[in-house]
């Protein structure tokens, strides 16, 4: 991944198509700024599942890192965690 270019939301609504084309293919992300606080990114939907996978498999490894250091009572097995977390996305 390239480094980011930061951008105005202003600059960015002038070239949005840009932006897109420019995270897509070059796989260089957007910051956007708004009043000079940087606000959100534009990256890549690839990189976006790929990060979102990575965030969703950290989380379910520190819970099972959490229920194997409190033993086994009351606590559920990975298949049923990740059961659990798809089911909190719909």
């Amino acid at each position: 991944m390239s480094d980011p270019v930061i951008e105005s939301m202003a600059d960015v609504r002038s070239h949005l198509a840009h932006v897109i084309d420019r995270a897509r293919r070059e796989d260089t992300p957007t910051i956007i700024t708004r009043r000079g606080k940087q606000e959100a990114v534009v990256i890549d939907i690839q990189e976006y599942q790929r990060l979102r996978e990575s965030a969703e498999e950290a989380w379910l490894n520190r819970l099972a890192d959490e229920a194997e250091s409190e033993g086994t009572e009351g606590s559920v097995s990975l298949e049923e965690m990740a059961a659990l977390l798809r089911a909190r996305q719909d």
